[in-house]
């Protein structure tokens, strides 16, 4: 699970980001200053930082500063400046994007997950056969047009392009999709793959199954 650490001095703001990342499955860290920010990198240096600028004890771009000195995790600055002199300060002084409030949570969760791709080497397109991914917009398409998947078919969908023709068991894909164990239950995983299965027909791949050992991508 990836740890983000948001570091804001708005506790409205900073609850409201918290709440919509850790539902997408991140581990959330919060900090209102920089010395509790520095606490929390001390405990466990995080994947990505939510950073920003104008904070009670200090300027977050000189936090940013010392940080590069012993981490290359990427740093989203989420901030009320808005020059254009402001943008390119921040990203001169180590910031990987700048996102001026207010915004959407849908823009601020994409930048999140493109920023974490990125750090992974993770490219944003994805092509196996005539199907198509964009990654960044959690778009599957088969032979350019779009299948309309749900988030979770497309989690799902992705797990296997990315694993082709590798056994993946059901636990795996549980954890990976739902963010919790499968405990047991799995006919929430079951009935998205019968879905994910009409979806793809047609395409050249098939989800298969095999006891005891879970599900691969093969072609057909």
């Amino acid at each position: 699970m990836k740890r983000i650490l948001l570091v804001e001095d708005n506790e409205q703001i900073m609850r409201g980001n918290e709440r919509m990342l850790a539902r997408r499955g991140y581990e959330v860290v919060t900090a209102l200053t920089l010395a509790d920010a520095h606490n929390a990198c001390d405990a466990q240096m995080p994947d990505l930082f939510v950073l920003d600028i104008m904070l009670p004890d200090g300027s977050g771009l000189d936090f940013m500063s010392e940080l590069r000195q012993h981490s290359h995790a990427p740093v989203l600055l989420l901030t009320g400046l808005t020059a254009p002199e402001d943008i390119v300060r921040g990203l001169s002084k180590g910031g990987d994007d700048y996102l001026a409030k207010p915004y959407d949570f849908g823009v601020l969760l994409a930048r999140v997950e493109a920023l974490l791709r990125r750090a992974e080497n993770i490219p944003e397109k994805l092509t196996r056969g005539r199907l198509s991914f964009d990654i960044m917009a959690d778009v599957a398409m088969l032979d350019g047009t779009d299948l309309l998947l749900t988030q979770k078919e497309f989690a799902l969908l992705l797990i296997f392009a990315q694993n082709e023709e590798r056994c993946i068991s059901a636990e795996y894909l549980y954890e990976k999709v739902w963010k919790a164990p499968l405990a047991g239950d799995s006919q929430a995983l079951k009935k998205t793959i019968h879905r994910l299965r009409e979806k793809i027909e047609g395409s050249g791949w098939r989800i298969e199954w095999s006891r005891g050992e879970g599900y691969s991508f093969e072609k057909e």
